[in-house]
């Protein structure tokens, strides 16, 4: 490529054209590019430096951490705290917000963050991530954790950086989707992948089928129209995707289309679905949403949901929209059957 875009780069020359901007936002993004190189370089090396298997310990969910859980949530928490960028932050791996240490400065902005997505992945060298996301925080006042609980709808900026054959960061701040590749000769993510879009329609989807049992009939029903091919009511065949890695399927869905499912089941009705609002949900549906996609738990669209805890579960639906939309209007036909949401 020449004249090559580096990610820094882009961020200026696009926060130019809005006014009274200051540079603060770009050097947040900057923290967040450092601390994704290292995990980066950890995740390439795995074994040969002792850094895969379990950790021995669980997070606040109650799953059983790896050793890169708990390394990877120290590397954005010390790559985050000392900058003067942030007022507070929150991660998938700590139980509670994780306050600026008093002698370091405060910023404008909340940042959160699942520092290894797919995790499950790692010890069998398969996809994984890390997912980000902006919010603002008050301006000249200590935060709180209703600061955190905000809908998705008002974040500045949202992230993902998938560790796979190349490292890649897939970034919007509002204005569309641009992808990333980072250049290991040079230490920089070049702009390679300007304006993505998801296509409207598509022959894929992504899901567990394990849990068919437990799904509620609008996803039964979609999904067994799916598996009829062309002799069903679609008239066409899809092709079924599944990787467990969040970050690896939302790209897959970026790149060539598709649907993405983790639905609401029936295992534990104390929980409304398996992927967190905070750190997961919010930020991959700013993205799909600013792709030209959908994203929503079947009900209601995802953005627009209010988080009444840190850790809170949704159901997520989400990718081309017109798939997304057929999964809605399912849900519709099956009357009103709300589910409550606990974290």
């Amino acid at each position: 490529m020449t004249n090559k875009v580096t990610l820094t780069q882009f961020i200026i020359e696009q926060q130019r054209e809005l006014p009274g901007v200051s540079g603060m936002f770009t050097s947040l993004l900057n923290d967040i590019v450092t601390a994704c190189k290292k995990i980066s370089h950890l995740v390439n090396r795995g074994e040969l430096i002792g850094v895969l298997g379990s950790a021995g310990s669980e997070n606040i969910q109650g799953e059983v951490q790896k050793k890169l859980d708990i390394i990877t949530h120290n590397i954005m928490v010390d790559a985050l705290c000392w900058t003067g960028h942030l007022a507070g932050m929150a991660s998938e791996e700590a139980e509670d917000w994780i306050k600026i240490p008093e002698y370091y400065p405060k910023g404008k902005y909340l940042a959160l963050f699942d520092p290894l997505d797919g995790s499950s992945n790692i010890d069998i060298n398969l996809a994984v991530g890390t997912i980000f996301s902006i919010l603002r925080c008050r301006e000249g006042v200590d935060p709180s954790l209703e600061d955190f609980l905000r809908k998705g709808s008002e974040q500045v900026c949202a992230g993902f950086v998938l560790y796979g054959p190349s490292t890649m960061m897939v970034l919007t701040t509002g204005h569309g989707v641009n992808g990333f590749t980072l250049d290991q000769a040079i230490g920089e993510f070049i702009l390679t992948h300007p304006a993505m879009r998801i296509p409207p329609e598509t022959g894929e989807f992504a899901i567990n089928m394990s849990n068919k049992r437990f799904w509620e009939p609008p996803v039964q029903r979609y999904i067994e129209e799916c598996l009829q091919g062309e002799a069903g009511p679609r008239g066409k065949n899809f092709n079924m995707r599944w990787i467990a890695s969040m970050v690896a399927e939302v790209y897959r869905i970026l790149t060539r289309g598709g649907v993405f499912l983790y639905p609401f089941d029936f295992r534990d009705p104390s929980r409304a679905g398996r992927l967190r609002i905070m750190y997961e949900a919010n930020p991959m549906a700013f993205i799909i949403e600013q792709a030209g996609g959908a994203c929503s738990t079947g009900r209601e669209r995802i953005l627009d949901i209010k988080p009444h805890s840190l850790h809170q579960r949704v159901p997520v639906i989400l990718g081309s929209k017109n798939e997304v939309e057929r999964i809605i209007s399912y849900h519709k036909e099956l009357g009103d059957t709300a589910v409550t949401q606990k974290p």
